[in-house]
C-alpha cells in the first residue's frame, strides 16, 4: 500500500470511531465481538465462526473486534480468513496490545486456563513497552493477513497504568502518525483508568465493557463526560453484563460480572424485565438501545458465536424502545439516571 493510501485508510479510520458532524463513515451502531471465535467457554468450528462473519456482513455489520488473548491468537486468525476476501476500505478491524503470545510447548497438552477451548500451546506475558506494543502488533498483522489494522486498544492495563501511558500509548501514536495504524485506544473493565486515558493521553476512541449498561451506569460519573468534552468515541462492550441482561426474564444461574449472579442482582434485572414487558420490548432489547443514548457512544460490541446469534442480535438491535421506558424505569428505583 503507498504512503497516500495508508493516510487515506488512518483518515478514514479516525472518522469512524468519532461522531463528527457529516463524517460519513462510523463504526456503526453495531460491533461484531470475536471472542467466541477464540473458543470462549467452549468450541466453535471454522464453519460455524465464519458463518456468524458471513451473517454479520449481509446484516450490515461493518466493525469486528479481536485480540490476541482471546483463544491465544484463534481469533485472530479466524476473523482475518473470514473477512480475507472482502473490500478492504469497507470495513473497520479493532485489536489489542499487552499481552504477548509466548511459545509453551512444556504445556501444550493442556487446555488454556483462561476460558477459552484451546490447547496451552503459548502462555500470555504482560507487556505494554515499545518493543511489546510492536511485537503485538506484527503478531496481529501476520494472525490475521491483513495489510492493516485499523483501531489498536492498550488490553487491560489496569495494574500497569505508568508503563502503558507512558510506552505504549505513544508507541502506537508514532504508529498512527506513520499511517501504520488508524486509531489508538484502551479498553478496559473499568471506567475510571480510562478516563484518566481520555484526559491524559492521545487516544481517539476507547471500549468500556461492563461499567456502562442498562443494570450500571459507573461510566456516567468520570468515562462520559470527559469523553464527551474531547470528542473521544466510546465503544461500549460487556453490554448484558456477562449474560445477565442476555435473556427475556433472567435464570437463577445467571452470570454477571464473569462470575453466577447475586440473588439480589438478579432480582433487579427481573424487575427490570417486567416493566420492559409492559412497553412491548425485551430486556435485551432494552439493554442494547439504553447504551447507544449517550452521545459520546459509538458503537456497542457484542460478542457472537454463529449465524443464529448474530440474526437474534440484529433482530434485537432493531427495535424502537418507547421513551417513556427509561422515566418508568428511573421512577421504580431500577435506573440511576432518567436518561
Amino acid at each position: 500500500m503507498t504512503v497516500a493510501a495508508h493516510r487515506v485508510a488512518h483518515d478514514l479510520a479516525r472518522q469512524a470511531t468519532r461522531r463528527a458532524a457529516g463524517s460519513p463513515l462510523r463504526l456503526g451502531p453495531l460491533g461484531f465481538g470475536a471472542s467466541q471465535g477464540g473458543n470462549l467457554y467452549r468450541a466453535t468450528s471454522d464453519e460455524q465462526f465464519a458463518a456468524a462473519v458471513d451473517t454479520a456482513w449481509a446484516g450490515g455489520i461493518r466493525y469486528f473486534d479481536t485480540a490476541p488473548h482471546y483463544g491465544l491468537g484463534l481469533s485472530e486468525t479466524r476473523l482475518g480468513a473470514a473477512l480475507r476476501s472482502r473490500p478492504r476500505e469497507e470495513y473497520v478491524v479493532s485489536t489489542k496490545v499487552g499481552r504477548l503470545l509466548v511459545p509453551s510447548p512444556e504445556t501444550a497438552h493442556r487446555r488454556d486456563p483462561e476460558g477459552y477451548d484451546v490447547p496451552a500451546d503459548h502462555r500470555r506475558v504482560w507487556d505494554f513497552s515499545r518493543d511489546g506494543v510492536r511485537r503485538s502488533l506484527e503478531a496481529s498483522l501476520r494472525r490475521t493477513g491483513l495489510d492493516r489494522i485499523d483501531v489498536v486498544y492498550l488490553h487491560d492495563p489496569d495494574e500497569h497504568w505508568e508503563q502503558a501511558a507512558r510506552e505504549a500509548i505513544p508507541a502506537l501514536v508514532e504508529l498512527r502518525e506513520q499511517g501504520v495504524i488508524g486509531a489508538v485506544g484502551a479498553g478496559m473493565n473499568q471506567s475510571a483508568m480510562l478516563a484518566r486515558f481520555v484526559a491524559e493521553t492521545d487516544v481517539d476512541v476507547v471500549m468500556c465493557a461492563g461499567r456502562y449498561t442498562l443494570l450500571e451506569q459507573g461510566a456516567l460519573t468520570d468515562l462520559l463526560p470527559v469523553a464527551q468534552a474531547r470528542r473521544v468515541g466510546v465503544v461500549v462492550a460487556g453490554v448484558y453484563n456477562s449474560g445477565l441482561l442476555a435473556r427475556d426474564m433472567p435464570a437463577t444461574d445467571a452470570v454477571y460480572d464473569y462470575q453466577q449472579a447475586p440473588a439480589e442482582v438478579i432480582d433487579h434485572a427481573r424487575r427490570m424485565a417486567r416493566v420492559c414487558q409492559t412497553y412491548g420490548v425485551t430486556l435485551p432489547q432494552a439493554a442494547l438501545a439504553f447504551v447507544r443514548r449517550h452521545p459520546a457512544v459509538v458503537s456497542t460490541v457484542v460478542g457472537m458465536r454463529d449465524g443464529a446469534q448474530v440474526t437474534e442480535t440484529l433482530r434485537r438491535s432493531d427495535v424502537d424502545v418507547p421513551d417513556q421506558l427509561w422515566a418508568a424505569l428511573y421512577d421504580e428505583g431500577l435506573l440511576d439516571v432518567q436518561s
